[in-house]
């Protein structure tokens, strides 16, 4: 072993650096969820808005995303973001706090910075390069139900009984705001609004937001909807019916 190398598992530290992008970050600009990382201009824009970071948060943040979706140890997180200094792992954790409120992810249930237990933290991979000057590349895509058909043309789309709801069923199993749908440039996700009886992907209840591709079917009371997609590269296999 090299001086001044330490090991972690089983590769040094400075394999680690070759292995998970620490050799001279890139500028990059990318979507995920409701927000825009742009690290070029150190830049995280949420729903359009100008988010907050402090240093070593947006630092961890570019980390995270650019190595996505491995993940990466709590060890290997301290030398990049505090080199030749000791911290307590609850610094890490303190900073992943911090993103999870910028970004609009929970702990609980997160589906963008996800806690590897007993390891560190990764990111998901759903995230899409963002071209300057050119708008991100959008999922097309429908809800079918009972011979109806709902194409979703805004970045959510509610479900429920409201007369607000962009899909209004009817049915008393069937909360006001039961379940909003999420386009997030080729992502799609289905997540519950707090409704009393559930939403259910494929039998399944969901406890956490899940994402949709095509063909699922997704459970509102005794309704079933079909989400179909098609993405701008797709072939005509996924096109609807």
């Amino acid at each position: 072993m090299l001086a001044g190398e330490v090991l972690t598992g089983t590769f040094r530290f400075s394999e680690i650096r070759r292995r998970l992008c620490f050799n001279g970050p890139q500028p990059m600009k990318v979507h995920f969820g409701e927000c825009v990382l742009d690290t070029g201009a150190r830049q995280l824009l949420r729903r359009g808005a100008l988010v907050h970071l402090s240093p070593k948060a947006f630092e961890l943040l570019r980390l995270l995303v650019e190595c996505r979706p491995q993940a990466l140890s709590k060890d290997a997180i301290h030398e990049r973001i505090w080199p030749d200094i000791f911290v307590s792992d609850d610094s890490v954790a303190k900073l992943v706090n911090e993103l999870r409120r910028a970004i609009g992810d929970e702990a609980r249930s997160p589906h963008l910075l996800r806690t590897v237990h007993g390891f560190g933290y990764a990111f998901t991979e759903d995230v899409v390069d963002a071209i300057e000057g050119t708008a991100a590349p959008a999922l097309q895509c429908w809800l079918h139900w009972e011979g109806r058909e709902l194409a979703l043309q805004k970045p959510e789309t509610l479900i429920g009984r409201d007369q607000g709801a962009d899909v209004q069923l009817e049915s008393s199993r069937i909360s006001r705001l039961h379940a909003r749908i999420a386009i997030r440039g080729l992502v799609a996700v289905i997540e519950d609004l707090g409704s009393r009886n559930g939403t259910y992907l494929h039998g399944q209840r969901i406890a956490a937001p899940a994402r949709l591709t095509h063909g699922d079917e997704i459970g509102v009371g005794p309704f079933v909807l079909t989400f179909r997609s098609l993405s701008p590269a797709a072939g005509p296999e996924t096109e609807p019916d």
